[in-house]
């Protein structure tokens, strides 16, 4: 009752099918006078991208925009954790302060 019970591998029944074998179909060979001209490949045309002197200017304009706005977001993360340290410190001594003095007037 307490022996772990293993499955085993059924083995596949009913009718098993071979892989079927494909044979490449036979090139067929015209003549010269029924071919036709094939066309030249062209070449895909793809959209290139042409950086103006304005273009450029903007980018790097949009690059300097997005340095000094994540440089602010994260300089005023900064201040802010560093005010909340501070107010907290001033909290723990105000209190420290006030159990000092309630314990000598009694």
């Amino acid at each position: 009752m307490f022996k772990p019970k293993v499955p085993t591998m059924p083995q596949p029944t009913g009718l098993t099918t071979l892989p079927t074998i494909v044979e490449p179909s036979a090139m067929v060979q015209h003549s010269p006078q029924s071919s036709m001209p094939l066309a030249a490949p062209t070449a895909a045309t793809r959209p290139t991208v042409q950086l103006t002197p304005g273009a450029v200017i903007a980018l790097v304009g949009g690059g300097a925009a997005v340095v000094l706005v994540v440089g602010a977001v994260l300089v005023s993360m900064l201040l802010a954790v560093a005010i909340t340290g501070a107010s907290v410190a001033i909290c723990a001594l105000v209190i420290r302060s006030l159990i000092a003095s309630d314990n000598q007037h009694r």
